[in-house]
């Protein structure tokens, strides 16, 4: 089963009050960073089980009365078309899609920012559309010598170039739809034109990792480090922070570099700084929510086996790197991590793949601790074949039972190869559990296990082989955790 060492409540709870108490510290106005993901942190609620990955919207829902929003993107993104590896769609897109969303939840959306804008084709083209869907759009340009260059910064020529984008709130949240998209320059800029104008305004950050009060070495920021592998963050003693205070607390590298600069832009701008290291800035209370420290740091080290599965997937895909790999493994020596040992799906699959001489197979281990495992066959692949395997068992199922009826079947394979020309006619997992639904029209088996799906929420998956983008995405959806072995099935060089 899986334990819950998070208490999710708590976390709103405290977070909210935490934030009003921030706004008041300077008086009229807060401009609040947002780091990492606002919807959907499934990182977070992978290793603090417990946390809801919608918490943070949540918490903000509880203070959308005071709260506007800001989304910040850099022009030069627009212009390359950067893509975000989880979503898949361009940082351009992905404003519309925030908007959007922030919106569904009845959230105010005040404006976009264009960071270190240049005129181009793209960027004027998403300036235009912005604006004709009736959304306020402000440049901010690049600044020699930033962020060292602070006469230069925190002058007319520096931040006093940079449109000032209108606000109505005590609470502006800044977001973007993914790093170096110029959010911490934004909240500056704007902090720089209304203390010219009188207003008093403030910044913090709210960033969930590392979380600054519990150990450097502790499994969870090891996680962090994990995940950020492929940006060279490394987890570090705040050492502002212990001078000041003699209290251990921990940052990460570039807010730790950046402070000096951050501490005389506030100087500059303001006459002084409130804040006396990186953590005085951030707001996260994460680590006050933790009440089963064993739980959470068995699901952070879990965590990082996925992401040494996942960096050695990639590495073989061609879209990863040794470094980030070699990061990884330092991660998990230092925790005394074993791969195989740590997680307990991936000898079944691949035992269950020698058996059956070499062919792909997979092992799922259940929340109840046991492990089930799908071959590849002439009807199915290793994926759907575990994945029917697994609702067998969670249903009380005989496995020997056919649950999905061959008539059902054979039309979908006749279709697949025969009328849409695929050469593999095994049925993907979406496939198997759409003739799953239609077979539970009738059969009780199949209804039983349909109405098990649910139960397989928080399993550990392995795969022998790199599966398709279709399977791999079904297991996403089930709240099912996959990791693969670094191989592709065929020899081919075009993997679909």
């Amino acid at each position: 089963m899986l334990r819950v060492g998070f208490d999710n409540d708590k976390y709103l709870k405290l977070q909210s009050q935490k934030i009003k108490e921030r706004i008041s510290l300077f008086g009229e106005k807060l401009y609040l960073e947002f780091g990492g993901k606002l919807f959907d942190d499934f990182h977070a609620s992978r290793v603090l089980p417990g946390f809801a990955p919608d918490s943070k919207i949540k918490m903000l829902i509880e203070l959308r009365d005071v709260a506007e929003i800001i989304i910040s993107i850099n022009a030069a993104d627009i212009e390359k078309n950067k893509v975000r590896g989880d979503l898949g769609i361009t940082y351009d897109l992905d404003v519309l899609r925030l908007i959007d969303a922030f919106r569904g939840y009845g959230l105010y959306v005040g404006s976009v920012v264009m960071s270190r804008y240049e005129p181009s084709p793209a960027a004027e083209a998403f300036k235009t559309r912005l604006e004709n869907l009736g959304i306020k759009v402000y440049k901010h340009y690049s600044i020699d010598g930033y962020p060292h260059n602070i006469p230069k910064i925190v002058s007319d020529e520096g931040f006093g170039k940079n449109e000032y984008a209108e606000t109505s709130r005590s609470l502006v949240i800044v977001t973007a739809p993914g790093p170096g998209s110029g959010k911490m320059a934004t909240c500056l800029s704007q902090i720089y034109h209304e203390a010219a104008k009188g207003i008093k305004s403030g910044y913090a950050k709210f960033e969930t990792f590392p979380i600054w009060n519990i150990p450097l070495s502790h499994p969870v920021n090891r996680a962090y480090e994990a995940a950020t592998a492929d940006l060279a963050d490394i987890n570090m003693i705040d050492p502002f922070h212990l001078e000041a205070y003699g209290v251990t607390t921990v940052n990460y590298n570039r807010d730790v570099e950046v402070f000096p600069v951050l501490r005389a832009m506030f100087e500059g701008i303001l006459g002084e700084c409130s804040y006396k290291s990186p953590t005085d800035m951030g707001v996260n209370m994460a680590g006050f929510c933790i009440y089963d420290d064993e739980a959470v740091s068995a699901a952070a080290r879990q965590e990082i086996v996925r992401r040494y599965y996942s960096s050695l997937s990639n590495i073989r895909k061609g879209c990863g790197s040794e470094t980030e790999l070699q990061k990884i493994e330092m991660l998990m020596r230092q925790l005394g991590i074993t791969p195989d040992i740590e997680r307990r799906c991936v000898t079944p699959a691949l035992e269950k793949s020698e058996e059956n001489g070499g062919t792909p197979a997979v092992a799922i281990e259940l929340n109840d601790g046991r492990i089930i495992t799908g071959k590849t066959s002439a009807l199915l692949g290793a994926s759907s074949a575990a994945l029917l395997n697994a609702l067998k068992a969670v249903a009380g199922i005989d496995d020997a039972k056919n649950i999905i009826s061959p008539e059902i079947l054979a039309p979908i394979q006749t279709l697949k190869t025969t009328n849409l020309g695929n050469h593999n006619p095994r049925l993907h997992t979406d496939e198997v559990l759409i003739a799953l639904a239609i077979s539970a029209v009738n059969n009780q088996d199949a209804r039983r296990a349909m109405d098990a799906l649910p139960t397989l929420k928080n399993a550990e998956v392995h795969s022998t082989v790199i599966l398709s983008q279709v399977d791999t995405d079904t297991f996403r959806k089930l709240g099912m955790y996959l990791t693969t072995e670094p191989k592709y099935q065929t020899k081919k060089l075009f993997h679909r």
